[in-house]
């Protein structure tokens, strides 16, 4: 199994120590999420550090106050390091509403244009904001690969589909209450399906109200497996076949 967006460096253990329990429970490979200039270049010493560790790297939409177009800079110079194999996790986010709009709006449009310059697949974090972000993603990505992660557009499914958007699912899919999610997980295409567990956070069934790690993407895949109707391996070949073919693995 393969967790496609965690953040070590905000979990407790050490990321030795995190890497170490996902792979004794099967989890090959990880995917680890900077955020900003103090974040980035903890998720590419990772990469660099740990088999199997991969880095993604933006700037999250929390922390877009004051975006220019020189911070791309950062991020670029990033991008070109060994081991990161997407852009982001950049989007829009209305929930927290911790950044000015117009901020993230513009560091959501650079990042999208970015991964289209370097051929990198984008991630997106979306909150309280659908119709604005796939609205964005329709006008600034073409010919991107578009992962929404921490899918939570059930409403959307339906476009994201027809947009060939990838759909990762985490821990809230597990979660009693989250019915629309978990028929987006259940009708989701094969060739579209990724699991994650957005480690520290959305720590699944049945060990919610615990810190999250990768190791845990293994009961987020289960639960996605059943809802599916297959067999945990043939859920674990279809993830590990969609993640190697949008990261280049």
């Amino acid at each position: 199994m393969i967790d496609t967006h965690c953040h070590l460096d905000s979990c407790k253990p050490a990321d030795a120590e995190l890497v170490a329990n996902a792979r004794a429970l099967g989890v090959t490979r990880i995917a680890t999420v900077g955020m900003d200039p103090q974040t980035n270049p903890r998720a590419l010493a990772a990469a660099r550090e740990l088999d199997g560790v991969s880095a993604i790297v933006g700037r999250h939409p929390n922390a877009a106050t004051g975006w220019q177009d020189s911070d791309l800079e950062e991020i670029e110079r990033a991008a070109a390091e060994p081991g990161v194999v997407a852009i982001g996790e950049t989007g829009l986010d209305y929930f927290r509403d911790r950044a000015p709009r117009d901020d993230q709006r513009r560091a959501f449009e650079a990042q999208l244009d970015l991964a289209r310059r370097t051929e990198l697949p984008i991630v997106i974090h979306t909150r309280a904001a659908e119709d604005d972000t796939f609205s964005v993603v329709a006008e600034h990505a073409d010919g991107n690969t578009v992962i929404l992660h921490c899918f939570s557009a059930p409403d959307r499914l339906d476009e994201a589909v027809e947009r060939g958007y990838l759909c990762s699912f985490a821990g809230n899919v597990t979660y009693r209450k989250a019915e629309p999610l978990q028929e987006a997980a259940r009708r989701v295409p094969d060739e579209l399906l990724l699991v994650e567990t957005d480690a520290p956070y959305l720590t699944p069934v049945p060990l919610r109200g615990e810190p999250n790690e990768p190791a845990n993407v293994t009961h987020t895949a289960e639960f996605v497996a059943d809802l599916r109707g297959v067999e945990y391996g043939a859920l674990e070949a279809t993830v590990e076949r969609n993640a190697a073919r949008v990261f280049g693995w």
